[in-house]
């Protein structure tokens, strides 16, 4: 599913392709992905420019001179692309935009049709409308403390959660805990300051690691946690060090449930809490 990362790299792409492209056509290739009506798109789009990106969490938003914005959500396969010619269409090119000068086309694509494309008044009416929280990357240490502080639900839930702040997926949850050395059925509220500004960090550091890197999570840091969630569990156990802690190379990395979401930890180094009455 693309993440924040993803979502950011698509962004930067459109940015470099399409700023100051005016919109001369639109070609639906499959209605399903649209969440406004085709017209209503179509009206709002065609003739005008594009003047700008921005990104809230896994939404990426195109600015038109219009004042509106393009708001296009990937789901869990979507994709941006571009093309000069119909038949050079990349593959599940579900609709694309038709751009003045440089002649080429901006797809939008999805093998799974989960994506959507809405338009929206301004990112702050989106984010009331979606009661999306701030984006993870603009989220403060004294805002992250403050709403983790008044729940008392497992943190890896809580950070999975759009409206506490936008953008984290499954993953990138595991590998920040794993950075933060937090164990994922920690409640929010029995976090120290001190954890939170570890996990606060750990935000920072995974997402802006995996924009570096355009998400290719093979090119992450050997310190990194999606080394072993990424290994190949079809290969004899005790083969392969990916399965092992890379602080510690002799613990392996455990794989269990949480919020029936798989979740990958390293025991040493995110010890359990103590268990409840």
């Amino acid at each position: 599913m693309p993440e924040l990362p993803e979502v950011e790299t698509y962004r930067r792409f459109i940015e470099e392709v399409a700023v100051g492209q005016t919109i001369t056509g639109l070609d639906v290739r499959d209605k399903h992905v649209l969440a406004v009506p085709e017209e209503e798109l179509r009206a709002a789009l065609v003739g005008r420019t594009i003047t700008g990106t921005s990104r809230l969490g896994k939404n990426c938003f195109v600015e038109l001179d219009s004042g509106r914005l393009l708001v296009l959500h990937f789901g869990m396969t979507g994709d941006i692309g571009a093309f000069r010619d119909a038949p050079d269409a990349p593959r599940f090119t579900r609709v694309a935009w038709q751009l003045a000068d440089s002649g080429l086309n901006l797809a939008f694509i999805d093998p799974r049709k989960f994506g959507r494309i809405r338009l929206a008044d301004s990112a702050e009416a989106y984010q009331k409308a979606k009661k999306l929280g701030p984006d993870a990357l603009q989220i403060t240490a004294a805002e992250l403390h403050q709403k983790l502080s008044r729940r008392k639900v497992f943190v890896k839930p809580l950070l999975l959660d759009q409206s506490l702040t936008a953008g984290l997926g499954n993953w990138i949850v595991d590998e920040v805990l794993f950075q933060a050395k937090i164990h994922p059925e920690r409640l929010g509220n029995s976090l120290t300051d001190k954890e939170t500004t570890a996990l606060h960090a750990a935000i920072q550091l995974v997402l802006k690691t995996a924009i570096q890197h355009e998400a290719n999570y093979r090119h992450f840091p050997k310190s990194f946690l999606i080394h072993a969630r990424e290994w190949d569990e079809s290969a004899t156990p005790g083969t392969d060090a990916h399965e092992h802690c890379p602080r510690h190379p002799r613990t392996r990395i455990e794989k269990f449930y949480v919020g029936g979401r798989a979740t990958y930890i390293c025991p040493k180094c995110q010890p359990a809490p103590p268990a409840t009455a």
